[in-house]
This record gives structure tokens, sequence and C-alpha cells, in this order.
């Protein structure tokens, strides 16, 4: 498993749209992965429904804070490698930093990854809902 990580409410002021837009990037990532055998995985796609249900109200409230970034370190206890992209974020470089700990291979662009050689970095949009081509 390859975990993609990337900014969620980095550059974001906690707008919805804004983090919505940031997971979609990440997004855009896993079926290039996908497609090249691996299996990828977002830390958000396991922790935003367990944050729901654990009741919390807003982005950065106890709930969440309780989830959110300890759901990924679990998370990638079971992963191979880490492909960081998008821009700063402090919980993407917390997973960076986790997985060079753990001896784990970590990449910034699709083109490092076994079987990903000739796969250009997937275009996407950015959180102000202009295109733009991925910079890893």
């Amino acid at each position: 498993m390859i975990l993609i990580a990337g900014p969620y409410r980095s550059g974001t002021g906690d707008d919805p749209v804004r983090m919505v837009a940031n997971v979609r990037v990440m997004e855009a990532y896993a079926l290039p992965l996908f497609s090249a055998g691996h299996v990828p995985v977002l830390g958000e796609w396991f922790a935003l429904p367990l944050v729901s249900l654990a009741g919390s109200q807003r982005v950065g409230d106890e709930a969440f804070n309780e989830i959110f970034h300890p759901i990924a370190e679990r998370l990638l206890a079971h992963c191979d490698a880490v492909l960081r992209v998008g821009g700063p974020s402090q919980g993407a470089d917390l997973m960076v930093r986790l997985a060079r700990e753990r001896g784990l291979d970590v990449y910034h662009q699709l083109r490092e990854i076994v079987g990903c050689e000739s796969f250009a970095e997937p275009a996407h949009t950015n959180e102000l809902g202009r295109g733009r081509q991925a910079d890893g």
C-alpha cells in the first residue's frame, strides 16, 4: 500500500470546499497507482467518516483531533511507502518523517514509483478552481 499524503487543511482557512478540493488533488494520484499494481490509500478516506461518527462539529475540534492524524499514523504502519504530493502541510510532512523513521520509501513524483515511470503527474484543479499541473 502507498499512502498518498498532501495538504488537507493547509491553505484553506478551513473552508470545506477548499478542503474537498485538496482531497481531490490527492485522489488524482490513486488511479495511476492502482493501474500500476499498487494499493493507494489516503488517510482522509478513513479519518473523515470516523470524525463524523465521533460527532465532530468542525475541523479542529476535539473529536476531529482525536482521530484525524492518529488514524493516518495507524494506517502508515500498514503501508510500504508514502507519495508526498501538493504544497505545504504539517500533517503530510509528519507522515513523511514517520515513514522515513520506519524505513519506508518516500516518493515525490509518480515516475519515481515502480510501474509508474511512464505516468505524467495528474492534472487537477487547485482549491481556487483553476486548473494546474501537480508539482509533486
